[in-house]
């Protein structure tokens, strides 16, 4: 079964309540509920978390290393700040699908730069909880080839037949 981190940044846990003309009404609880649906309809293992802490999400993305397949991360404010969270993910090496709830390159200038999406496979912006959905399908369907490749590619042991006669 696939392991997939989804970790969420600084003020995710105001969604519902938060700049509603931007992030609509769905809650962080709301939005775990539907991301753990489709999990279970995928086979995938999700561990769902929210920071508001920089060192926490790096602390989280180093442990990822053992026991996960892939991370889902909205890093909210730090998308445009932080190099640590983005060094994180490189050293990883964990494939990792940058998500956002609003279109950040229709927001302020300075959220059109992303730190992230240098070191993601992909980056999903501005589609709400669908955007969370289709990163969850998108990494699975990329995991679950990349385990098929690796399966077909793996050198074949020859096993060697003996009769018991000399």
């Amino acid at each position: 079964m696939l392991r997939i981190q989804v970790l969420h940044g600084p003020n995710l846990n105001l969604l519902g309540t938060r700049e509603q003309s931007i992030y609509g009404i769905l809650s962080l609880d709301a939005l775990n509920v539907a991301i753990v649906k489709l999990a279970e309809e995928l086979s995938v293992k999700v561990d769902l978390r929210q920071s508001n802490s920089e060192g926490e999400l790096v602390t989280w993305i180093q442990e990822a290393r053992i026991g996960y397949d892939g991370i889902i991360i909205n890093p909210a404010a730090y998308t445009h700040t932080s190099i640590a969270i983005r060094d994180a993910i490189a050293a990883v090496g964990l494939p990792t699908v940058e998500v956002h709830l609003s279109n950040i390159y229709q927001r302020e200038e300075f959220r059109h730069r992303s730190y992230i999406a240098g070191v993601a496979i992909g980056q999903i912006s501005g589609l709400g909880l669908t955007g969370y959905l289709l990163a969850l399908r998108g990494l699975h369907d990329h995991l679950t080839t990349l385990r098929r490749e690796k399966n077909v590619s793996a050198p074949v042991k020859s096993r060697r037949m003996t009769t018991g006669k000399k």
